[in-house]
């Protein structure tokens, strides 16, 4: 349960760069997540073992934002240009006059990942689909793009394995959902709102993310702001060279409600802002859920789709579209 806070706490991960880190201080660390989750849900990670930089990391960004608006449609999901084969994958446009006005360029794993196996109700989303990468001459960064992937899965991995032992639970209880894992990192992009376009107040409306665990990468024009149990929004601003974390809704509930999924937003200053989300997710057919009401992870990540407006447009009864064999990426030129 979220409590009244009234900032969110920082939690020094200095401990996880030792090559041989002592027990005593990585179980106080988890301890001190354990007790973050459970009443706040957020929290900033500071000294995070990942070898890029705020500055790496945003002027990746940047440079794929800089590509021309009509080279980017050449990697849009099918739901904004229906020629286009790549369905989850991709590149999504800013919608306009909504207050979710932002532009996005999302990304999984570089390996290829192995379609369900399970029986299922067809989708016209392929949740397991390769990346689309623009030509190397308009994006220079696929390879650094391809190792913040990595890194941040990897410290993804790290902190389930010490919420497990918090909760009591096996080491490899969270992270054995992670085999074949199709995690997300998403470079966000809010563009400045200059007259005369009318002003607003949300750049992302307020919501919960829906998987296990979300690591934030945010830019100095603040607008985060998090919702505590008095009903407040809590700024939570720009710390320098910090990693934002919170639980999602698969997380809460795999914890038996002992974690809290806390309901955040982006509040709009008009400014330009960047962010980078990583969203670590299970394997499609990991399965997830509640003791007792587990369903494949596929499932409960297509029941969640049909409310994120870069998905929405896309006809339920549309069949799967085609996807070849060992075909991880499209290069689009």
């Amino acid at each position: 349960m979220t409590t009244n806070f009234t900032a969110l706490p920082i939690v020094d991960l200095a401990p996880l760069s030792s090559p041989n880190p002592d027990p005593k201080d990585v179980q106080a660390l988890a301890d001190q997540l354990h007790e973050v989750f459970k009443t706040v849900g957020f929290a900033y990670l500071i000294n995070a073992p990942i070898s890029f930089s705020h500055q790496d990391v945003f002027g990746t960004a940047k440079e794929f934002f800089s590509i021309p608006h009509k080279e980017k449609m050449k990697l849009a999901k099918r739901t904004f240009r229906g020629e286009n084969v790549n369905t989850y994958r991709g590149f999504f446009p800013a919608q306009t006059g909504s207050d979710n006005l932002k532009e996005g360029f999302e990304v999984g794993p570089s390996s290829p990942r192995t379609p369900s196996q399970q029986s299922a109700p067809a989708s016209p989303f392929i949740l397991t689909e390769g990346n689309v990468w623009p030509s190397k001459a308009t994006f220079t960064k696929q390879a650094l793009t391809e190792q913040l992937y990595t890194e941040l899965q990897s410290l993804s991995t790290t902190l389930l394995a010490m919420l497990a032992t918090s909760l009591g639970k096996d080491l490899d209880c969270f992270t054995s959902l992670l085999t074949e894992s199709i995690s997300t990192l998403r470079y966000l992009h809010y563009p400045a709102i200059t007259p005369p376009a009318p002003h607003q107040e949300l750049n992302c409306t307020p919501h919960t993310d829906s998987g296990l665990l979300t690591l934030l990468h945010q830019d100095s024009t603040g607008g985060l702001e998090v919702l505590n149990a008095a009903g407040e929004w809590i700024p939570a601003p720009y710390v320098p060279n910090s990693i934002v974390v919170n639980i999602g809704d698969l997380m809460a509930q795999m914890s038996g409600g002992r974690y809290v999924a806390t309901y955040h937003r982006v509040k709009s200053s008009g400014a330009e802002r960047y962010s980078v989300p990583f969203f670590c997710e299970p394997g499609v057919d990991a399965m997830v859920g509640e003791e007792g009401n587990q369903v494949p992870y596929r499932q409960f990540v297509l029941g969640k789709m049909g409310t994120w407006v870069e998905f929405q447009g896309v006809e339920d009864h549309e069949p799967p579209l085609a996807h070849a064999p060992g075909h991880t990426a499209v290069e689009a030129y």
